[in-house]
């Protein structure tokens, strides 16, 4: 037995650090954290100042039985997981449940996993950090209370197996204030006039200073330009410098990897997690920009040597978070000589290619840019073309890296070629467009660009941002989705040969790609917060409490302390709403259908739905589930009264009729007495006979290929021969038997079935069971 045993948090990172470590050395893993809350129950003595009832997961008891034993015949512990409070957390939970002692146990903390790296941790052990562990156990504990008071508030006053969440429900907020501004949004158009200009052999183009609310008034002022002359006013070179971006942190990596690799925040943090683990990165889960000398000096070394000497400039950036340790280094290679991972995952691959790039460029030059301004005057008016372009006179760190921005994909104008020119030369026109365009909303949020914000806001911290996005979709209070955009028209005047054209044209507008969008729970839920519960929703006080969590990690606030001061005021909000006997759902009256009786749009038990009829009269309401595409918020009396069309019938076939309705498990086509489930991109409301027809051929057709053949075994059920997913078996009373490769389906007798029963059955092979579709 080793006389050390080095205790991480996951077997990965077990794996890599104990390739740097000698024999003396056992490595383990805690596979994350070993206790938590319990999952029933709140969990915490609110009476005994907070106190949390710590246990020991069901998942785990065999992991700490093994650490237990071998912390037992270890001569030292060395708890070395992660440095932030998580890690420390994790070090302080061990040290308790594996009943170490301050004489056999160090704690070790290092930035990334190398051997050089691991050896210093060992030469400079500390003690645990309370501090950061009771930083930990107040937001652990605070959203514990926030969940177990607000959760069951959710399902008495809106719908069953809600939850609420103190920095979730924040982000739904977020989502659900850019929804509004958007529906709320007033799209105007106007006119944007370019010139397509020419000189000394160049075509460039230009853009007017001055739009244009109406199509009048951009028609008069292409006439205004008839037969006139164009001539360059004035010609004006700025040079100007273009500075790289600081290396990443948790966030901008996020945003980065989401805009450039089309990546989820949970799947960069996953895949970092990977390269962190294998050594190839520095830790991943950081709000510092800073680097260590270390790294600057290797960085420089591997610019010059690469790229030249010119290429080479050393920075220290400053974080301008007040919060972010600066002790800690960001996102960075382990080695700058190694410009690719060794791992054969593509994704990985890639993060790591973006890492790397993004560190080397924050240690190089600036780039040099001419910019050139060419204005065009013309003899009719007083208004001027304006025409830019720039030229890169050095390329500097933009030989490695160029950071994307939230706005790539959008209408913007590129700068192109300009032609070698001087004041009142004339140059000549090609063209010039008057161009209709329109107002743009907010930009719905992405999963990077809510971080951003999140980020700004002081909301959350390095570690919360991925799993904050990805509770709020798995919750359903929000949809991460694709939609199609919707076509429109729009006008182009075109002043040609002293002659004005007029033409319409159609585009695209409202397309969204991997856009968050909340859903109607989400919207009612966050609606019901906010009356009831406006500070836990106040983005000023979810700022203040992420302070709170950093002043008891700096040791000045007593965790207790600053959790009593919360929960007092907090619940007694959550007695007094719970005392109020309305439910909220939402609720909206469209109007009255022809009988007279009112149409209300609601979130009920199973989620969104209309209602005709009002729930005290003594006639029992009618229900409808609204679609996927419709919302609550935009619903009509029209639409709402089009969902009780169902079901409807489509048509006659073999005489029996051809109904279409929805049910539990989507849209379906009855006929006679059986339902054949209808196809995604089949709308019920609109299905044919025609249509319907041919989806129940294709599933009798399926049926039909799905049977080999059927043996008859009186009295015994029968035996079947069928083909299935993974290929063809045979089924005898609910039970399910594997065909051997060297028999042919078609062609076996009752006999050489029985015997591949009886054979299967003898191996003693777990047997899957057969459930054959029943008719409704």
């Amino acid at each position: 037995m080793a006389k050390n045993l080095l205790i991480v948090e996951s077997p990965a990172k077990a794996k890599t650090i104990e390739k740097y470590l000698g024999k003396d050395f056992t490595v383990k893993s805690s596979i994350g954290h070993i206790v938590d809350l319990p999952e029933k129950g709140l969990g915490v003595d609110i009476k005994d100042n907070f106190k949390p009832d710590y246990q020991v997961s069901s998942d785990k008891k065999k992991v700490v039985a093994e650490l237990k034993k071998l912390a037992k015949a270890a001569e030292m512990v060395w708890l070395a997981t992660d440095e932030d409070r998580e890690g420390e957390a994790i070090a302080w939970h061990l040290y308790n449940e594996l009943g170490l002692t301050p004489k056999k146990t160090k704690r070790v903390v290092y930035h990334e996993i190398t051997k050089s790296a691991i050896e210093a941790a060992i030469k400079n052990p500390r003690e645990i950090n309370k501090d950061l562990v009771d930083a930990q156990q107040a937001r652990r504990i605070l959203d514990r209370l926030v969940g177990y008071e607000l959760s069951p508030i959710l399902w008495k006053k809106i719908k069953p197996s809600l939850s609420a969440g103190r920095v979730q429900s924040v982000a739904v907020r977020v989502i659900v204030e850019r929804e509004r501004e958007i529906t709320a949004f007033g799209v105007t158009s106007f006119f944007k006039v370019v010139g397509y200009f020419s000189s000394n052999g160049v075509s460039f183009k230009a853009e007017l200073d001055k739009k244009f609310n109406t199509e009048k008034e951009a028609n008069e002022f292409l006439n205004k330009l008839k037969g006139t002359e164009f001539f360059v006013k004035n010609q004006e070179k700025k040079p100007s410098k273009r500075t790289p971006s600081a290396p990443f942190t948790t966030s901008t990596l996020q945003q980065e990897a989401s805009r450039k690799l089309s990546f989820s925040v949970l799947q960069t943090m996953r895949v970092a997690q990977t390269l962190y683990e294998r050594g190839d990165i520095t830790y991943m889960r950081t709000d510092s920009v800073n680097l260590s000398q270390l790294a600057i000096d290797a960085a420089k070394e591997e610019i010059e040597k690469v790229y030249g000497d010119k290429y080479a400039q050393t920075r220290q950036f400053k974080t301008k978070s007040a919060s972010a340790q600066e002790a800690h280094e960001a996102i960075r290679p382990t080695n700058f000589s190694i410009k690719a991972t060794t791992s054969e995952e593509y994704n990985e691959q890639r993060l790591y290619e973006l890492i790397w790039k993004r560190a080397i460029a924050s240690q190089m030059a600036d780039a040099e840019i001419e910019k050139t301004v060419i204005t065009i005057g013309n003899k009719a008016t007083e208004n001027n073309f304006i025409a830019t372009g720039e030229v890169i006179k050095f390329d500097g760190f933009l030989k490695v890296y160029m950071e994307s921005s939230e706005d790539e994909g959008e209408e913007e104008e590129t700068e192109g070629q300009l032609p070698m020119v001087n004041t009142n030369d004339k140059v000549g026109l090609s063209h010039i467009d008057a161009v209709q365009r329109f107002t743009q909303p907010p930009s719905r949020y992405t999963e990077a660009s809510l971080v951003k914000k999140l980020e700004g806001l002081g909301i959350g911290r390095p570690s919360t941002y991925a799993p904050t996005i990805s509770t709020v979709q798995k919750r359903g209070y929000v949809v991460k989705e694709t939609r199609e955009g919707t076509e429109r028209k729009y006008n182009v005047l075109t002043l040609k040969d002293n002659e004005i054209t007029s033409v319409t044209k159609t585009e695209i507008t409202g397309a969204e790609k991997s856009k968050l969008f909340p859903t109607d729970v989400g919207i009612v839920v966050n609606d019901f917060l906010i009356s009831n519960f406006a500070e836990i929703l106040d983005y000023n006080f979810t700022a203040h409490v992420e302070e709170e969590f950093d002043i008891i990690a700096d040791g000045k606030l007593a965790w207790q302390k600053m959790l009593k001061d919360f929960y007092k005021p907090f619940h007694a909000t959550v007695e007094k709403t719970t005392a109020v006997k309305e439910r909220a759902s939402g609720e909206r009256l469209l109007g009255q259908d022809t009988n007279g009786k009112n149409v209300f749009v609601k979130i009920g038990r199973y989620g969104p739905m209309v209602q005709i009829g009002d729930t005290e009269s003594e006639e029992k309401p009618r229900f409808a589930k609204i679609r996927a595409d419709q919302r609550m918020e935009s619903m009509t009396l029209e639409q709402a009264l089009e969902l009780f069309r169902l079901p409807r019938k489509v048509g006659v076939y073999e005489d029996k009729d051809l109904d279409v309705s929805i049910g539990r498990f989507g849209p379906y086509i009855r006929h006679d007495g059986k339902f054949y489930s209808l196809p995604k991109e089949d709308d019920p409301y609109t299905v044919k006979e025609d249509r319907a027809i041919i989806v129940i051929e294709e599933k009798r057709k399926k049926e039909r290929e799905k049977v080999i053949q059927i043996l008859k075994r009186d009295p015994e059920p029968e035996i079947q021969v069928l083909n299935g997913r993974y290929g063809p078996y045979i089924t005898t009373d609910k039970e399910i038997y594997k065909i051997p490769k060297d028999k042919e389906p078609a062609k076996l007798t009752l006999e050489e079935c029985l015997e591949i029963i009886k054979a299967d059955k003898a191996s003693g092979k777990k047997k899957r069971k057969f459930f054959p579709k029943k008719k409704a």
